[in-house]
């Protein structure tokens, strides 16, 4: 008759089964995440806003739900990775959260195998050590769990957070922003006043002949101006390079809007990030080869 399975290695099965369906369910319901939020897009484009506003709150739900898998999902590693704390009668104060957790949010969660892991802490802690986490009368269960599986409806803030995020995923323009109007057109000044502004008569300075350009000074110039427009620019020249690759927060429900920031200064995106969503180029970034020749003819007519 082959030995009975301990504790300890019945639980490390379902804790490796449950990791692996939380991460599908999470891998699911990011699919349907994209699917939800291009409807709601296209909602607000067509001027839907009351009906986008009520429907965008199931994805608010499903972020909720994802972002407790994505907690459960550490627990189940913590407790996997530390079994060899669970074999004593006593709960490990250092496992006391995660076991704690798991047993008051599984059985408000579609995962079966966290049913399954309850059921084994609790036979193992005994039916006080339950109630105990399912009432979180000691407060040992995570605050954020706690705080994800209220059902509470989502704050106004909140909503009107996801549908910003959304419209500024897809390019639609909402809330609806006035177009900036071109700048005025520049008036030519009178006669009357350039003739103010220049000397005239006796009053004008003619430029000695030594201080004018020679017709091989203006070909050299030109020469340089062709050269520097066959010319290959640096690789380096589209932009500022950093050897460090930040990737930016994803947004959450308690961070609608992520900004990435290194202490107390935000980080700004790159060339090809303002580009690619039509902003202004950030300032202090290293100009294009056609900006060089631009300024270099501004410069050759002064």
């Amino acid at each position: 008759m082959p030995p009975q399975a301990t504790f300890v290695t019945k639980l490390k099965v379902q804790l490796k089964l449950a990791i692996a369906r939380l991460r599908m369910v999470q891998q699911r319901d990011e699919q349907l995440g994209k699917t939800h939020r291009r409807a709601m897009a296209q909602l607000l484009e067509t001027g839907k806003v009351d009906s986008a506003t009520i429907r965008v709150e199931n994805i608010i739900r499903s972020d909720i739900a994802s972002e407790l898998h994505e907690m459960l999902e550490l627990y189940c590693e913590l407790l996997l990775a530390r079994a060899g704390l669970l074999e004593g009668p006593v709960c490990d104060p250092g496992l006391e959260e995660a076991i704690k957790s798991i047993l008051y949010a599984a059985p408000k969660t579609e995962i079966k195998e966290l049913g399954t892991v309850r059921v084994l802490l609790g036979d193992k802690y005994g039916k006080e050590f339950v109630m105990q986490a399912m009432d979180n009368s000691d407060g040992k269960v995570n605050e954020k769990v706690v705080q994800k599986l209220s059902v509470e409806p989502p704050r106004k803030e909140l909503v009107q957070g996801y549908l910003e995020e959304i419209a500024k995923a897809y390019g639609v323009n909402w809330p609806k922003r006035d177009k900036a109007s071109p700048p005025p057109p520049m008036i030519d000044s009178d006669d009357d006043d350039d003739d103010d502004d220049k000397p005239s008569g006796a009053q004008a300075q003619k430029v000695p002949a030594e201080q004018q350009p020679t017709a091989a000074a203006e070909r050299k110039l030109s020469k340089g101006e062709e050269e520097l427009s066959r010319a290959t620019p640096p690789r380096g020249l589209g932009g500022p390079r950093s050897p460090l690759t930040v990737t930016p927060p994803r947004m959450t429900t308690d961070n609608v809007h992520p900004r990435v920031k290194l202490g107390s200064m935000e980080l700004k995106p790159n060339k090809k990030m303002e580009e690619a969503t039509g902003k202004r180029e950030p300032e202090g970034a290293v100009p294009d080869i056609s900006d060089l020749e631009r300024r270099f003819a501004a410069l050759k007519k002064r």
